[in-house]
């Protein structure tokens, strides 16, 4: 019978109205067809299910029951039709999955222009590189920004933006270091597994400088967590307390006055951001269409 909710909707037609004449006026069909479909659900049930009274209907102990069940299965199918509405009209949620740096600090300011170019809603998940990616081969985001250079088979890479490095404080900076002042700081960094703090070693064995000779007093994984950090940290420390993020994460405040950067002497400390989308998608209008307005900004 479940197979046949059209029974079950003229059941709860003749409960709303409390009257099986009214219940045909409002389904269109005539009151015997009414009278014959209830007939059919209490001799498939075996049971009484409505019990006529003068002054309307009333239901039985399993009549409520089925009430009850015909209730959530009628909600259920309602909420379904619209999900199938959504695709017929192309209205769905665009998901992009992006890297901490890039969702946090870069994406925000570009969210409401791509869902007035998809005539769609927009939600962006953040996450570490491997993480996104791995949510793109699941197909539970659209596209993917990344960060870290995370390849893999059977997905498209678009070079995006090329991202720099800096040291930064909330005190006064030298405008280019060298490794002599980076060893007067106080450090906080990021953890070993990070393509950030890989960059980074990477230029410091070039200057000659050892990361574990630095006095450093904490090891995070967030780069929002290392501004945090140090915005809060005392302004008057007789050691700045230094560490090394994307120029992005800390512009409002180096702006601001609040954030100070500087640069290493003679190196820079470069990465290129990606944007990343299966194969099978590669002509998808809605991704294509994110893509290329993204592909289209040429500073970020």
């Amino acid at each position: 019978m479940l197979k046949d909710f059209a029974k079950l909707q003229t059941f709860l037609m003749v409960i709303k109205e409390k009257s099986f004449s009214k219940a045909s006026a409002k389904l269109g069909i005539s009151q015997p067809a009414v009278t014959q479909q209830i007939k059919f659900i209490e001799d498939y049930l075996d049971t009484k299910i409505v019990e006529r009274k003068k002054n309307g209907i009333l239901l039985t102990k399993e009549g409520e029951d089925l009430f009850r069940i015909a209730s959530r299965l009628e909600k259920t199918i309602m909420n379904s039709e619209k999900e199938l509405l959504k695709i017929i009209n192309k209205d769905f949620t665009f998901v992009i999955g992006s890297s901490h740096t890039i969702g946090n600090y870069i994406l925000p300011n570009y969210l409401s222009e791509i869902k007035k170019r998809i005539n769609n809603n927009v939600y962006m998940n953040v996450a570490l590189s491997s993480e996104v990616i791995d949510q793109l081969e699941d197909k539970k985001i659209d596209i993917a920004i990344i960060e870290s250079p995370v390849f893999r088979d059977g997905i498209i890479y678009r070079e995006w933006v090329l991202d720099e490095l800096v040291v930064f404080s909330n005190q006064p900076l030298k405008k280019h270091l060298n490794s002599e002042d980076l060893m007067g700081f106080d450090w906080i960094c990021r953890d070993e597994n990070s393509h950030t703090r890989k960059l980074t070693s990477e230029v410091f064995d070039e200057m000659g400088v050892q990361c574990n000779n630095f006095n450093v007093l904490g090891i995070l994984t967030s780069p929002t967590a290392i501004k945090e950090s140090i915005l809060h940290a005392s302004p008057t420390a007789s050691r700045p307390i230094v560490s090394i993020i994307s120029k992005h994460a800390i512009a409002s405040e180096v702006n601001e006055g609040r954030l100070f950067e500087a640069r290493l002497k003679n190196y820079k400390i470069e990465r290129s951001f990606y944007i990343a989308y299966l194969k099978d998608k590669k002509h998808d209008v809605f991704v294509d269409n994110v893509v290329n307005y993204l592909l289209s900004l040429n500073k970020v």
